[in-house]
Order: C-alpha cells, then structure tokens, then sequence
C-alpha cells in the first residue's frame, strides 16, 4: 500500500501537450502509476465563458421582445478530458462535457418555460471524444518512422490545422467555425467514428482517418431549375469517409501524442509548418430536379501554413502567431449552411422588412460549396518583469468567402486582444467580429458586428 501510495502522486505536467503558456501548470494533472513515469493519468479541465453583445438580424426577437441589439451571457465550453497511458504502447483517452449554455437556450433536451427545467437550464453532457490507440512503431524502432494505430469517436479528421485545432489555445477568441465544415452534421461536436492513423517521418507529420459519419436525412427542395437546385445533407446509410493532414514541421518539431493542434505558443517554441488536408465522402447531400434526386459527394480540401516565431533571447520578449489558409469545399450545388455561435434570437412574426437568408440573431452562411481564404495573426509584446503580472497579445483575423450560392463574395474581420494572466491558464480575450449579412442572393452584404469578452481558465 505504502509503495502504491509513492507511486500515485500528483505532479504538473511540464511538457505542454494540449495547451501552452505557463510552466507553472503544463497541462493538467498527472498521477503517475509507477516511478518511472511512463505510466500514468493525466487530467485537463476548462471553462470558457463568454459575455456578448451582438447586433441582431433584421427581424429578431429574445425572449419574445423585439430587438436589434442584445447582451448575452452563456458557457461557450466547459469541459473535462483525461487519458491515461496503460503501457508504453496502449493509451485510452475520453473527453466529456458541455458547450453553448445561455441563460435562454442550450439547455438539456426538453427544456423550456419557467423552473427546475426551464430555459437553458441543465445542458446535456456528452463524449466529444472517446477512442483508445496502440503504438506500433516508437520513436527509434524504424529509424524515424513512427506510428500508432487507434479507433473509437475520434478527431483525427484531417483537412486542416484548424479541423484539429485545440480549443483551449486559439489565437482568436474562437474558431472561425468553417474549419469544422460538417459540424454536428455527419460528425458529433466535429468529430466522428472511425480509425485512424498517426505518426510522422522526420520533420514530416501525418494523420489519416477511415470513419462512418453520422446518417442525415434532410429533404431537398424540388425545382424545376437545374441551376437553382440546393444541395442538403442527406446521405442515407452513409458511405465511409476518408480523410487525412500531412505537414512538414521546418523549425522545433509539435507533439502528436494528442490530435489537438496548438493556436499560439506565446513564445515558447519556435514554429513553421506547411500543411495539406483533405476529407470525402461519397454521395453526402443530395438535390432535387422535377422530382429526381441526385446525390453528391463532400469533397473538401485545404492547405495552410503555421508560425510562432520567438523574438529576442529573453524568456519574456516578443513573439509572433500566424496563420494562413485556403480552403476549397464541394458539397453539391448551392449548398450553404447558416451557423451562429450561441445564437439566442427567435424570429419575429410581425417584422415586415427585409429579412437576412441567414435567419435571425447572428446566423450567418458559414460553410458552402466554393473557396474560403482565411489568415490570422497576433503579436505577444514585450515585458520586462521576469513574470509579469500580465502581458497583452493584440491579434487580428480576415475571412474572405465566395460562395456559389451567393453572386457577391464576402468578407470580414476579427480584432481584439488576449490579456493573458497566466498563460492560456488564465486569461480574457476581447474581441469585435463582422460578419456578412445577405437579404439576397445577387446583392452584396450588409455587416453586422458583435463585441465579445471570453474569460477562460483551465487546469
């Protein structure tokens, strides 16, 4: 008992793998399970809460009042992960939680009205991840060949850096939600069920994934039309998805022992990657033309590059976070899809003007058949204080989308700060967004903006 007692001792994690910015934390809590170390349990757990103001749709209403202009409050994620390395060859890993509570909607399925069960109240914790992996080749087995080969709900869903990016480290305030194009679709909360396999040669990283998405069954609209079919996701018993991310790390190499893609190392290593990415499904949507449905592939392919340049030798001096992308989507004629983060608007029933397509709130077409350019970058200033209180990180993002669905491209813009407390551990971010706003398809968007305040904390 005394020797099981030496063994299980809780130690922070000093090697960020999930999430960078203080050495005081690492990333999580670690019981070791023999003195070597190389078994063990390790723990992450986080919160990211949000309070927003955000200009609403044309015709929306909260709460059953009409309004142009609202304030919110709401659990953006609040989540706990654990995975536990069994053998120096088998880890499990589970990730559990809840996402999107605001003090009107996100709550548990049936939830309305007034009491113990009312709006918004008592969200549905669930799996965002669940899968276990078995390394066939270590590091030094076959020269610098590595590979491990696991199975379960996964995120190895390939495309993108950002696909697979971790939440708790984001140089934004969030992701800029396409990267995730079949979010809570054909996947569950951007992930789906499958096998994978990772590894890498060298500096060379890669992830491929074989997997089953989630059935849909949304009903095309018939036309008579060829060019105004709409494609929607409808895949019946799907065919198996294939997708797959290779990147060529030039600098300091990443850890892959977890998927989870790090947004911004404030410093603390020195990055430049490039990347390509791809995902595809057969016949995922399907159009209606005079009665007949066509069915249609997903398509999707992406590439992008990644920096975080340390500037000077000091531990507290600069550094730059920088990322780019283009990505190409084919989900079938005139697909779009209209998301809003924590979206807390109904429509308004007596609003006579004209209507965003999008809907109401701060929907907004997010994903669709055509290109999407996408950059971001942010720069840690300087401190001189060998730990100071707090240092600051200004960043911004742009979004450019030409979708087929749309005449008129589209553009917007991120701007806003981390004010970083302890690293990612503890820090707010402020940020103000745009985004497009079409009340139709061939002329071009009006801008609304939102202002958002995220207070974030893990350990």
């Amino acid at each position: 008992m005394k020797k099981l007692i030496t063994f299980i001792g809780l130690a922070l994690i000093s090697n960020s793998l999930h999430a960078q910015g203080s050495p005081d934390y690492g990333s999580g809590l670690k019981i070791n399970l023999n003195q070597q170390g190389d078994k063990y349990v390790r723990f992450i757990l986080w919160d990211q809460f949000w309070l927003r103001n955000t200009q609403m749709n044309p015709g929306s209403m909260v709460g059953g009042e009409p309004t142009d202009n609202s304030w919110s409050l709401g659990n953006r994620r609040l989540r706990t992960l654990a995975y536990a390395q069994i053998s120096k060859r088998y880890m499990i890993l589970a990730h559990f939680g809840i996402n999107n509570q605001t003090f009107i909607n996100g709550g548990g399925s049936g939830t309305s009205g007034t009491g113990g069960y009312g709006n918004g109240k008592k969200p549905q914790l669930f799996f965002h991840d669940a899968w276990n992996e078995y390394a066939v080749f270590l590091p030094g087995e076959a020269g610098k060949f590595t590979l491990s080969l696991g199975a379960g709900l996964h995120y190895y869903m390939g495309l993108s850096r950002m696909t697979m990016a971790s939440t708790l480290n984001f140089l934004t305030v969030d992701s800029p939600i396409f990267t995730w194009p079949l979010i809570d679709n054909s996947d569950q909360f951007a992930r789906q069920l499958g096998m994978f396999a990772k590894g890498k040669y060298g500096k060379l990283e890669y992830r491929f994934s074989l997997n089953k998405p989630f059935a849909t069954d949304l009903t095309p609209v018939n036309v008579t039309d060829p060019a105004k079919a709409v494609a929607v996701d409808n895949n019946g018993n799907p065919n198996f998805s294939k997708a797959g991310y290779v990147e060529y790390q030039f600098l300091d190499e990443e850890s892959n022992v977890l998927p989870f893609k790090v947004g911004s190392y404030l410093g603390t290593k020195k990055v430049f990657n490039l990347g390509a990415g791809f995902y595809h499904q057969k016949d995922g949507t399907r159009t209606s033309v005079n009665s007949t449905v066509e069915k249609h592939d997903i398509t999707l392919v992406a590439v992008d590059a990644f920096a975080d340049i340390p500037l000077g030798n000091a531990k507290n001096k600069m550094a730059v976070s920088a990322y780019a992308g283009y990505y190409n989507y084919q989900f079938g004629p005139n697909y779009v899809r209209n998301l809003g983060i924590m979206n807390i608007a109904a429509s308004d029933p007596n609003f006579t003007g004209s209507k965003a397509i999008a809907g109401v709130g701060n929907l907004q077409p997010t994903i669709g058949t055509g290109n999407i350019i996408y950059a971001q970058a942010g720069l840690l200033l300087p401190s001189q204080a060998e730990k100071p209180k707090i240092r600051i990180q200004p960043f911004a993002a742009y979004t450019h989308k030409n979708f087929e669905a749309f005449d008129k491209s589209s553009s917007q813009f991120d701007v806003g700060a981390n004010w970083f407390i302890d690293g990612h551990h503890a820090k707010i971010t402020t940020q103000y967004s745009t985004r497009p706003v079409y009340t139709s398809p061939t002329e071009r968007p009006s801008s609304k903006g939102e202002f958002i305040v995220q207070f974030q904390i893990y350990l």
